[in-house]
């Protein structure tokens, strides 16, 4: 697929949540796939009405299969969802995204030009450029002035002889989380990558100490994390031991780890080995951490267990990935509810059920299976990771203090039946 260079930018409202949030937007469209995102650069705005604030920049480069005119009718639908109005040249506005480059293409329509025109002479587009050349790992070259951003960028350093020009400034400033999880401590099963990890992220950002874990050893933080092969009864207990000694009682439990049976080696395996390898993991994995972990909690009179299920557990889905996942999760919900039942009222536990979320597999997944995600999903968009820290999060904090035995679908209004 061809590569484009998006320009992004905002100066009304929370610029950098803005842009974030569009970053977000754009990694979550089937058919795009975002490769780099710039660093974000404040800076004065140009040729603006009176009184327009200081505009945040960034650029971010995307594979996409859509042509140039439709990409530019999907940048203007995100805007338009981000609030922004046209009211005149260059007014203020919640969100901008340009399309300044789209692989070597070169067009002159009344709806669209590429380069965009004015690339070549804004230091707040060149600068951003220029540092995704090395994410990218190619030079980001003008077709028609067959320049790269360095060498523009060199050309046009003369302008800052004039001290009054100021240059585009990195924009450090973030704001601070709020600390819904302040002082608790948390484990995170499969947390080394996709959903796993970006849960462990969150809950650090809320204030939690978390203890991560994978099947392979983590030396450069041994103290914030633990291997163990959850095949194995009795690594699963000894996970369970020293994660609760280590931190000195868990509150927040998420039962995320499970057997890749979609990428790498297990795409040849047989149905019955992919059986054994998710029943192993997802399903008596999960049971033995939640009855370890949730007695012990019980006991001490506080906690929040979650489990990770599937969306379509329980309308299925056709093929054999369907008929694996849909009977092991499926069981995994069930466990949750009555696990639920057992440990209240001093321990919560609840299911997430997470749809077509862009994980590894869903990042190189066939058009066909983008074109399925658009298909299937109300909203149109794979969900992300964050999407499902998101609720990870709200579950275990207080504000869902009244929630447990439930499952969550987190899948952008999907709904079979």
């Amino acid at each position: 697929m061809p590569v484009a260079y998006l320009g992004l930018g905002s100066n009304l409202g929370d610029r950098r949540a803005t842009l974030a949030a569009a970053v977000r937007r754009l990694r979550a469209e089937p058919g795009l796939r975002v490769l780099a995102v710039s660093g974000y650069y404040e800076t004065a705005p140009v040729d603006c009405p009176p009184g327009s604030g200081d505009y945040l920049n960034a650029a971010a480069a995307v594979e996409t299969d859509r042509d140039p005119h439709d990409l530019l009718k999907l940048l203007q639908h995100i805007e338009r969802q981000f609030g922004r109005v046209r009211t005149g040249v260059n007014s203020p506005r919640t969100l901008d995204l340009d399309l300044l480059l789209y692989g070597d293409r070169v067009i002159d329509t009344p709806d669209l030009v590429v380069p965009h025109p004015r690339l070549h002479e804004r230091d707040f587009v060149l600068i951003p450029l220029l540092e995704l050349a090395g994410s990218v790992g190619h030079e980001v070259v003008h077709p028609i002035l067959d320049k790269t951003a360095n060498e523009l960028m060199g050309a046009d350093l003369t302008r800052y002889a004039d001290p009054s020009l100021p240059r585009p400034r990195v924009y450090l400033n973030r704001p601070p989380s709020p600390q819904l999880l302040a002082g608790q401590r948390a484990l995170v099963t499969g947390s080394t990558s996709g959903i796993g990890v970006r849960i462990a992220i969150e809950y650090a950002g809320h204030g939690a100490t978390v203890i991560s874990h994978g099947r392979r050893p983590d030396f450069d933080h041994p103290d914030r994390y633990i291997s163990a092969d959850l095949t194995d009864p009795v690594e699963c207990d000894r996970l369970a031991d020293e994660a609760w000694n280590r931190s000195g009682g868990l509150d927040i439990v998420v039962l995320n780890a499970g057997a890749d049976t979609l990428t790498g080696d297990a795409v040849s395996w047989s149905f019955d080995q992919k059986l054994d390898a998710l029943l192993a993991v997802d399903l008596k994995a999960t049971m033995r951490l939640g009855r370890n972990l949730g007695a012990r909690m019980k006991a001490r009179g506080r906690g929040v267990i979650l489990t990770v299920g599937w969306d379509q557990a329980e309308t299925g889905m056709e093929g054999d990935s369907g008929q694996l996942f849909a009977a092991v999760k499926g069981a995994v919900t069930c466990f949750t509810r009555s696990l639920a039942l057992s440990l209240a009222p001093e321990v919560r536990v609840n299911c997430l059920a997470p749809g077509w979320i862009r994980t590894a597999w869903g990042e190189t997944a066939s058009p066909g299976w983008q074109e399925r995600v658009r298909r299937e999903t109300p909203l149109g968009v794979w969900g992300l990771p964050e999407d499902v820290a998101a609720a990870a999060v709200w579950l275990a904090s207080p504000a869902a203090g009244f929630v447990t035995g439930q499952t969550y679908r987190i899948n952008g209004g999907a709904v079979r039946g």
